[in-house]
């Protein structure tokens, strides 16, 4: 999953919540020596990057990226799964999602004191970005995927991937609506 639902699947402290997001940012050993908040987000994104890379609904999801996306099927289907999420979100949340998701931007300032800089600089980016949101759009998905080829060690337009996600929506969407609840009951 990516990071709407690492934090949809937090408890509410800020400290869990950016921790929940930290491992995507930093190295392990970056993150020895935080405050007892922030490891137990990071225990929790743990156990469900585990859960998803290990269940089937994701796999098949994964397989449905042919040469030369497969590579990046997990990734791809990371954050198209966080597109579903934040396009049904009303049925996951009673609380609207810019809300939830500018409750947490919000937030961020009083952590800041606390984490590598490095993560502090994406958390701001996030946030004048509002990255977050955008997953509810194609078009900020796009954006999310030609960010993240920006980051890649080798020249790759992930945002091309769209084409599949636009293709096999429906699939995508199924496997995502089914799997969900499954690692909400898991890590909650």
């Amino acid at each position: 999953m990516n990071w709407l639902a690492h934090l949809y699947l937090s408890e509410p402290e800020v400290e869990f919540r950016v921790g929940n997001l930290l491992p995507d940012w930093l190295r392990p050993w970056e993150m020895v020596g935080l405050p007892e908040g922030f490891q137990r987000g990071i225990e929790r994104h743990r156990a469900i990057d585990a859960f998803t890379d290990a269940h089937p609904l994701v796999r098949r999801s994964v397989r449905r990226f042919e040469k030369p996306f497969r590579r990046y099927g997990g990734v791809l289907t990371d954050v198209f799964y966080d597109h579903f999420l934040a396009a049904g979100w009303g049925g996951h949340s009673a609380v609207p999602l810019g809300d939830f998701v500018h409750g947490f931007y919000d937030s961020v300032p009083q952590v800041q004191g606390h984490i590598p800089a490095e993560a502090c600089a994406v958390l701001e980016h996030m946030r004048a970005g509002d990255w977050l949101c955008s997953y509810v759009t194609l078009e900020g998905i796009e954006t999310t995927l030609r960010r993240m080829s920006r980051r890649l060690r080798f020249p790759f337009d992930l945002a091309a991937s769209l084409a599949v996600l636009e293709a096999q929506y429906e699939g995508f969407r199924e496997d995502f609506e089914a799997f969900f609840p499954e690692l909400r009951a898991e890590v909650m």
